[in-house]
């Protein structure tokens, strides 16, 4: 390529940047200096209070979550230099997939290097152009392309629609198609909607098709005893396929799963591409992921703390004035609807001592511009309470809340 080429390439990058700042859609990322938790420090000293971390159960910068993954880099070594089914499996990686396996209710489990993994690599070695996927609308973008790298037919319903859902069965099974998937994030994560799997599962059942769901912003917190949001609807049994995360409330790191029968998962272990070619998971967060599956097992302390955390924001936040995407998730969209507003009040929130994000078009739908607050079980009352009082300051300076 010439000189000229090249130049015009990235001149042509960099436009699209400057234009992505000219329209208030350009992500800066944020840097921290500290270990995650319901207060961090920035790396311009700031200490903040966290509001937009997955660290639902505060378990990412816990010290008994620490300790494991020490344990088993002494035991295990740093890494393996591998991928599973050459010489990359270790006894640590067996026991993870055994517990998340019986923490799900499942046959088996299939770890990944990444949750976007296990979604990139669950469709194209299970379903082919003779199959359908029938997909929300809202779906994650890691099931987006996971589906896209399948030559199934797609369908897509509207989001948490029913009826719609049963419209694009019908015509799937009018189209011939062999078998049929439902796919659904378990929890939505820019709205905190949970899907309807009681009624997704009933048309399932109706319409002779499987159920798969994205468990990312549910396992270890939702349901009576945080197994997810099958637990929380009761139709634990009749999901055929979960994927999910290590990453967010299960301590916090990295690394994706799987779970499923037994068929289904060694069928992954021999075809799924992300799988096949991916280095092995990091088996300090093997075993700090398996210490905390034993301790949710134990107890239901750090649950029920969240769930408490999140109806007294989600009360005092509408009390206050501001308008809420309604629901009990921990995932709680404040909504100012305009993105220049929603990026000003992040900036004066973080001057007033609270960290947060502001989700705008094409993350979210134009006009639905918002900032998402993420509670966790390690914030405490008085933490809460300082961020309401943020909260209510920034809006009136910002004339957000009119009274």
């Amino acid at each position: 390529m010439s000189d000229q080429a090249k130049n015009a390439f990235f001149t042509g990058l960099q436009a699209n940047l400057d234009t992505l700042r000219g329209q208030g859609l350009y992500k800066p990322e944020r840097v921290l200096a500290s270990r995650q938790g319901a207060e961090v420090v920035a790396d311009d000293g700031r200490t903040l209070i966290n509001m937009c971390a997955n660290n639902y159960l505060g378990l990412s910068g816990d010290l008994e979550t620490q300790k494991a993954s020490i344990e088993a880099t002494e035991k295990y070594g740093y890494g393996l230099s591998s991928v599973r089914f050459i010489c990359g499996t270790q006894t640590v990686h067996k026991e993870l997939e055994k517990a998340l396996s019986s923490f799900l209710g499942m046959e088996d489990t299939i770890l990944y290097a990444a949750a976007f993994d296990a979604n990139g690599g669950l469709f194209e070695p299970l379903f082919d152009e003779n199959d359908a996927i029938i997909s929300d609308a809202l779906n994650h973008a890691s099931l987006i392309d996971g589906i896209r790298l399948c030559k199934a037919g797609r369908y897509r319903y509207a989001h948490n629609d029913m009826a719609d859902l049963e419209a694009q069965l019908k015509a799937a099974f009018d189209a011939g198609k062999r078998h049929k998937v439902i796919v659904t994030d378990g929890v939505f994560s820019m709205d905190g909607t949970i899907a309807r799997l009681d009624k997704i599962c009933d048309l399932a059942d109706q319409y002779g098709a499987l159920v798969m769901i994205d468990e990312c912003h549910a396992s270890g917190f939702m349901g009576k005893t945080g197994r997810g949001t099958h637990e929380h609807h009761d139709v634990m049994g009749r999901i055929d396929i979960i994927t999910g995360t290590l990453g967010k409330a299960l301590g916090g790191a990295m690394g994706g799963f799987t779970a499923a029968r037994k068929e289904v998962i060694d069928t992954l272990r021999q075809k799924s591409r992300p799988y096949l070619f991916s280095n092995t998971l990091a088996p300090s967060i093997a075993g700090a992921s398996l210490s905390v599956l034993e301790r949710l097992s134990k107890s239901t302390a750090l649950r029920d703390r969240l769930h408490e955390n999140t109806a007294y924001f989600r009360k005092e936040i509408e009390r206050i004035g501001f308008t809420i995407k309604p629901g009990t998730h921990p995932v709680v969209p404040v909504m100012l609807f305009e993105a220049p507003i929603a990026q000003k009040f992040a900036a004066r929130m973080y001057e007033l001592g609270v960290l947060l994000s502001g989700f705008f078009y094409p993350v979210v739908p134009m006009g639905q511009a918002r900032v998402r607050v993420q509670l966790s079980a390690a914030h405490t009352r008085e933490q809460l309470d300082i961020v309401l009082k943020a909260f209510e300051q920034a809006g009136r300076e910002l004339d957000i809340l009119k009274n």
